[in-house]
């Protein structure tokens, strides 16, 4: 199958640019190799590949969340990354909810550290978790709440934040394969509303096809771009529908392959 490469993005609508990007914490084998990736405004990025391979690596090096010294130039928004960037919203894969924090209060977390007015912030989680199916719940606490709704709480938080850049570390991938797929649509829904400029990584790759406009496959250690693939389905999207689209299949199958080489080198 013919698959159209991300190979022409204009440098100057890139809301994140890497560039020759080498890095590692230990002498010996670089944990991202040569790495160079471009991410226009409004885009939603995945990034696959074998664990180790400097994935969760790149996310913290644009959060500003490790200053390890490498080669290569890294931009997010035209500037060098910087710890407290307002521009950026991270959401882990584990929720880090507050246990001692109503889920309303959770919610509004990030915005009560940005200096966000107390009326604005609550007026803005309470309508994040309606939408985010934990209308009801505002005053029950982290250890009332299934891990399902943990995330969603987590979620809310995370949109809650004006950032218009997203990071997502795997934020699904310890969950059942219901409550994923409905975090999943969720996540399409809002992105959908708000087009900000998503990084999402994860392990699983059907997740990857169903949410994204792009999905880039990374090889085992060190960490190197082994594809990088448009994804040719229409938005407004389905995930549940998807299940029946053969396109999906086929790039699902594509990708795969692509996955497969990338552990092998």
């Amino acid at each position: 199958m013919d698959l159209p490469l991300t190979a022409n993005v204009v440098a100057q609508q890139a809301a994140i640019e890497i560039k020759d990007l080498t890095l590692s914490f230990t002498a010996g084998t670089p944990t991202i190799d040569r790495v160079s990736l471009t991410v226009p405004h409004g885009q939603f990025l995945s990034i696959v590949g074998p664990s180790g391979c400097g994935k969760t690596t790149m996310l913290n090096l644009l959060a500003g969340l490790i200053h390890v010294p490498h080669s290569g130039t890294v931009r997010i928004q035209g500037r060098e990354p910087r710890l407290g960037d307002h521009g950026i919203a991270y959401m882990l894969a584990r929720d880090s909810l507050l246990p001692w924090r109503t889920t309303l209060e959770n919610a509004a977390y990030g915005m009560e550290v940005r200096g966000v007015a107390a009326e604005q912030r609550r007026e803005r989680a309470r309508d994040l978790l309606v939408r985010v199916g934990l209308g009801g719940f505002e005053k029950s606490y982290p250890k009332q709440l299934s891990h399902g709704m943990r995330q969603r709480c987590a979620l809310a938080r995370t949109f809650a934040l004006d950032s218009p850049i997203l990071l997502m570390d795997e934020p699904f991938g310890a969950l059942d394969a219901q409550t994923k797929l409905q975090l999943e649509e969720l996540l399409v829904d809002l992105w959908q509303e708000e087009r900000r400029t998503v990084v999402f990584i994860t392990h699983d790759l059907g997740e990857a096809i169903a949410i994204s406009d792009r999905v880039v496959v990374m090889g085992a250690r060190p960490g190197r771009i082994v594809t990088d693939v448009e994804i040719p389905i229409k938005r407004p999207r389905s995930v549940r529908e998807l299940q029946k689209d053969h396109v999906y299949h086929e790039l699902y199958a594509h990708i795969w392959e692509m996955l497969e080489q990338g552990y092998k080198k």
